[in-house]
């Protein structure tokens, strides 16, 4: 295959994301096809048996395992690198996986963890469950509280793990004071952008060592396959995470990766579409719900950090009604357009109630930690008229006495 001018970072490098998002990575087989090509392949033949030898040694270039390398793969992975500003990136099966490789590569026994507490129930219970079991300590704080950052500084602080925004409160962290803080520590930032994604917010420009992403959801978009991302420097991804993932396996599937370089193509239109709409839907909503937890409205307490960080606030949000989970069940059973699901990113309209499914598995403690009430619910805005999805919200409020 001969990559095209997409992959020279000369060129590529002067490129918005936007154009990245369609042209950035591609690689073209000796039959000039303008799509990608899915390499449906578990192995790869070589013309002899030193050939086989040198590109195990690493000394050809060449492929041999898709477990370890794959043409559509490596496409998606150049391609996700240039929209982050990242030196290299791998791909794996789904975000959770892509998660736990992004920690569990560069820690062991002894060290320590720093995180935010408000995080997707399984990324909290990664950091509650899972570490501590390998001997790995952790401390959750209150992320958008710079000092909090500052105070759980240990001597055997490695990582700062974050999302921003966070999954369901919406959150904000600041990501230049925090990035900055661990830098002069020598602590690495592994931050969960999946609500963002480099269409709205790219956080190694503000700093941070290692973006991490569930690609299951805004950059594929439609709702069709799991896939994962980590996005850092070429020593980081290279010397730490590929020996991870090689030795443990957490793959993206070829087909998997080709339908997220599809997604891709469409992500900036699709994201910037549903922000819009979202905001939309959140003006109508303020006021007349108990409380709204969405950035892209003046009202939320770092709207002006988000704004500052983000290129739009995104299509997802959170708000709560204060007849607890009853009343929040009953409004999400009177959607007609909405779907009740438990998927965000998805171009069409979803909704779910937090504490009795992502957060499920998290305890009750926690989740009063985190600020999920009973009475939240999350709302992904897709690409449906907002007309719509604003008078279905309107009957179903109406329905639960709201």
């Amino acid at each position: 295959m001969k990559r095209t001018t997409g992959t020279d970072r000369s060129i590529t490098k002067k490129w918005r994301s936007a154009t990245q998002a369609v042209r950035g990575g591609t690689w073209r087989s000796e039959m000039g096809e303008t799509s990608e090509a899915i390499f449906l392949t578990s192995g790869f033949a070589y013309d002899d048996a030193e050939t086989a030898a040198a590109r195990f040694r690493g000394e050809d270039p060449g492929m041999t395992y898709s477990r370890l390398q794959n043409p559509t793969v490596a496409m998606l992975e150049e391609r996700i690198a240039l929209m982050d500003g990242a030196e290299a990136c791998r791909v794996q099966a789904t975000g959770m996986a892509a998660m736990t490789a992004a920690l569990l590569c560069q820690l062991q026994q002894g060290d320590h963890v720093v995180a935010g507490r408000a995080a997707f129930g399984s990324c909290r219970w990664l950091v509650d469950q899972l570490l501590p079991r390998f001997g790995i300590a952790t401390t959750t704080i209150d992320a958008r509280d710079n000092d909090q950052w500052l105070a759980a500084i240990r001597p055997e602080t490695k990582v700062f793990f974050f999302e921003t925004p966070a999954n369901p409160t919406m959150d904000i962290v600041d990501l230049k004071g925090v990035c900055d803080l661990a830098k002069a520590r020598g602590i690495t930032t592994v931050v969960d952008n999946a609500f963002a994604t480099p269409a709205l917010q790219r956080p190694i420009e503000w700093g941070a060592d290692v973006v991490a992403y569930s690609a299951t959801k805004l950059m594929d978009g439609q709702g069709r396959v799991l896939a994962g991302a980590v996005s850092g420097t070429s020593a980081f991804i290279n010397e730490k995470l590929l020996w991870f993932q090689r030795n443990t396996g957490p793959n993206l599937s070829p087909f998997n990766a080709w339908v997220v370089l599809k997604g891709l193509e469409t992500l900036d239109l699709r994201v910037h579409r549903q922000s819009e709409n979202a905001l939309k839907v959140g003006k109508f909503l303020e006021g007349r719900v108990p409380k709204i937890n969405f950035p892209g409205l003046p009202s939320h307490p770092q709207h002006n950090l988000a704004m500052r960080q983000m290129d739009a606030a995104g299509s997802i949000f959170s708000f709560e009604v204060d007849g607890g989970r009853k009343q929040a069940h009953g409004l999400l059973d009177a959607l007609q357009l909405i779907d009740i699901s438990n998927n965000i990113g998805d171009s069409r309209s979803l909704m779910c109630h937090n504490a009795s499914t992502t957060h499920y598995s998290v305890s009750e403690e926690a989740r009063r930690e985190m600020g999920v009430t009973e009475g939240m619910l999350r709302l992904n805005v897709g690409l449906e008229d907002p007309e719509d999805v604003i008078e279905d919200l309107d009957q179903a409020l109406k329905a639960v006495g709201l």
